[in-house]
């Protein structure tokens, strides 16, 4: 069984396409698959930190659900391993509400073809993605001045798991 598609398939911003129909019923997605997002805030969300570290978008793109929730299990792994649980606090900023639908095409024995399928096909839902504007906040972490390196660390080694580039901004707050 074939698994997801490359990232790049979902990465380019645009809007949905709407579907209309005699059949009322049909104009809908009827069923959205489920967030693989577990959490969007850890750590210690009570302590004033001095610092804050952004992971910020440079351009318009879509990133999706399961890029976010692996990013997230990376930053948030190391720094609770570095700093411990009250050292830090972490906040996913965007919402993957995007359903990404798909047009399943079969190949052939050979697969030197593809059925020729229907243009402009509704598809079915294959997953969630969140929309990244240009210049807006993918993370942020709120750390002291002991954990600013183990941050910007954590943060740098997210984005090779996320489709797009992005800059890491630090403000003391």
């Amino acid at each position: 069984m074939a698994g997801l598609r490359k990232g790049h398939c979902y990465s380019t911003l645009k809007r949905a396409y709407t579907r209309y129909s005699k059949v009322k019923a049909r104009n809908y997605i009827k069923a959205i698959p489920t967030n693989k997002v577990v959490r969007f805030d850890m750590g210690d969300s009570a302590k004033n930190f001095g610092y804050e570290i952004s992971l910020i978008s440079k351009k318009d793109h879509q990133i999706r659900h399961n890029a976010l929730e692996s990013a997230r299990q990376l930053i948030n792994r190391r720094m609770y391993n570095k700093l411990g649980p009250k050292g830090y606090f972490l906040k996913l900023k965007l919402y993957p509400y995007h359903i990404l639908r798909e047009n399943k095409m079969l190949g052939g024995a050979h697969a030197d073809r593809l059925q020729t399928g229907m243009a402009h096909s509704f598809g079915k839902p294959v997953g969630l993605a969140a929309q990244a504007k240009k210049n807006s906040e993918v993370f942020i972490a709120r750390v002291d001045q002991n954990g600013l390196e183990t941050a910007k660390e954590a943060l740098s080694l997210a984005r090779p798991r996320m489709p797009g580039t992005y800059r890491i901004d630090i403000k003391k707050i």
